[in-house]
């Protein structure tokens, strides 16, 4: 049985590929979709990716995942710097969430230095680019198999299940050639 989660993108995530591929990189958000669809599945999550220029649907799909304890992973984009509406929709999550950034916001813009919504989360992801989703994929499905065990230390994920989930495959893979090209 596999666990739901939700992946939410904000506003001009949908332009993947095309906006600054200099800073976000020429991943499309379709196929950002498709990764993390797939990624999901091999770390036992039923991942939906979801994306939105609608500050009102992001709070919809908000309390959609507070209503039934649906873990998310989200990217709020510029709302993270201002939107106290997201940020009161994220408070009411009870299941763990984790804020991904592809860009490292310290280093940009001093606008982009704070976001309000990170008080509110699990754990802040931030300038990895796509691959923060995995991390954040993979610290999820950790928290939930602690969960299933029941009490013990906090989860830690090893770098080799997250490698596997980014590359579709694990360093010292006999298969693969040598890990330093990764």
């Amino acid at each position: 049985m596999s666990t739901d989660v939700l992946v939410l993108n904000g506003p001009n995530l949908g332009r993947l590929g095309r906006r600054e591929p200099q800073i976000y990189g020429t991943l499309t958000h379709a196929g950002l979709r498709a990764h993390l669809t797939e990624a999901g599945r091999d770390l036992g999550l039923d991942v939906e990716v979801r994306q939105t220029d609608a500050e009102a649907e992001m709070i919809s799909w908000l309390h959609e995942a507070a209503d039934n304890r649906i873990p998310v992973v989200i990217n709020p984009a510029a709302w993270s710097h201002y939107s106290i509406a997201i940020a009161d929709a994220v408070a009411q999550l009870e299941a763990p969430v984790i804020e991904v950034h592809l860009s490292n916001i310290a280093q940009r813009e001093e606008f982009r230095h704070h976001s309000v919504v990170s008080a509110y989360v699990t754990g802040t992801i931030i300038g990895l680019g796509a691959s923060g989703y995995d991390y954040a994929l993979a610290h999820l499905a950790s928290l939930i198999d602690q969960e299933a065990e029941g009490p013990s230390d906090p989860p830690q994920i090893r770098p080799g299940s997250v490698h596997g989930a980014i590359t579709g495959r694990r360093r010292g893979d006999p298969t693969t050639s040598s890990d330093s090209q990764d």
